[in-house]
């Protein structure tokens, strides 16, 4: 029997380049698709994986892909993800994460395509009622980012009614770490995510972080927030893309540690992974920046058994630390 083959989006970026070496390592063959704005071809070399440079939105490529290739199911992580820009260029995201997605999944239907496993996020939630956040709690997004998340997982629910297109959501929360092996990990431009702002500072690369407020309802009054272990992630999504090519339902789960950790929490266990002075620099609270953001993942953990093995914020930490020295000295 030869390997089942899956289509993954977004596939030489930060999260999709993991769930390409987990699913190479649980013995399906892959194959890219990345407009390469953000993600980076020699991640792709990297892991050996098929790279077709191209957009969500080009249907005729699309098309081309799914007449050419027996393709098994897609794994979609070709968003767009800056929560600012995303509010001062919404029309960018409305096209890229919304009508891009809605021309992938229109090309699926017409190659009959059944099984999609999508990138969502806990941003679709929008200011927590309570914590930790479960799957049923209520979507409110209060920036673009989360909106063209939450429309795409209407557009699925509608898709699986109207054409039996089965799908996966995984909500997750503040993916983080690299690759323990260290071959591929986190390299945005511009980065905007607080543990590489921070060893970015450990490496000399930044003067200083910047910690946006200090007054909130914590126990040190900085923001709380729920890190989980990139591999970690990209391990669930090959087990959702299992669940699914198994014949069951379309599904949504949250993805997170369960537990949280502030900001000045992270800086301090930087220091000590990193053994280097980090500068710190107090600033104002940010706009829409809840409090606390941690989630359940209960509902994962015993419908797909899925078991993170790097929850420790000092093994997330190592992880990237040994990525970033890697990556950037």
């Amino acid at each position: 029997m030869s390997k089942q083959t899956i289509l993954v989006t977004g596939g030489a970026g930060y999260i999709g380049s993991h769930a390409v070496k987990a699913l190479q390592l649980s013995g399906y063959q892959v194959l890219i698709l990345d407009s390469l704005v953000y993600g980076h071809q020699d991640i792709a070399t990297t892991l050996g994986a098929e790279l077709i440079v191209g957009d969500t939105n080009d249907r005729p490529l699309l098309d081309r892909l799914f007449g050419d290739r027996q393709i098994n199911a897609v794994m979609h992580f070709a968003a767009y993800a800056y929560v600012g820009e995303s509010v001062s260029q919404p029309d960018k995201y409305y096209r890229n994460n919304v009508v891009g997605t809605l021309s992938l999944l229109e090309a699926m239907v017409v190659a009959n395509v059944k099984n999609f496993v999508f990138s969502s996020t806990c941003a679709s939630y929008g200011v927590p009622q309570q914590i930790p956040i479960t799957e049923d709690h209520p979507q409110a997004p209060i920036n673009p980012y989360g909106a063209t998340k939450l429309m795409v997982e209407r557009i699925l629910q509608d898709f699986d009614v109207a054409y039996g297109l089965k799908s996966v959501i995984f909500r997750y929360f503040n993916a983080a770490g690299a690759d323990p092996m260290g071959e591929i990990g986190e390299d945005h431009d511009p980065e905007t995510h607080l543990i590489p702002l921070v060893l970015q500072t450990a490496m000399g690369k930044r003067d200083a972080i910047t910690v946006y407020g200090s007054d909130y309802p914590t126990a040190d009054g900085t923001c709380i927030r729920d890190y989980i272990h990139v591999a970690d992630l990209a391990d669930a999504h090959v087990l959702g893309l299992q669940y699914l090519l198994d014949g069951n339902r379309s599904e949504i789960f949250n993805l997170g540690n369960g537990n949280g950790f502030s900001v000045k929490e992270v800086i301090d266990a930087a220091k000590q992974i990193t053994g280097k002075p980090i500068a710190v620099v107090m600033g104002d609270r940010r706009a829409g920046d809840p409090p606390a953001l941690v989630g359940s993942s209960e509902k994962a953990r015993k419908i797909l058994n899925w078991q993170p093995k790097y929850a420790d914020l000092n093994l997330i930490l190592q992880h990237a630390w040994q990525w970033h020295q890697k990556r950037h000295c």
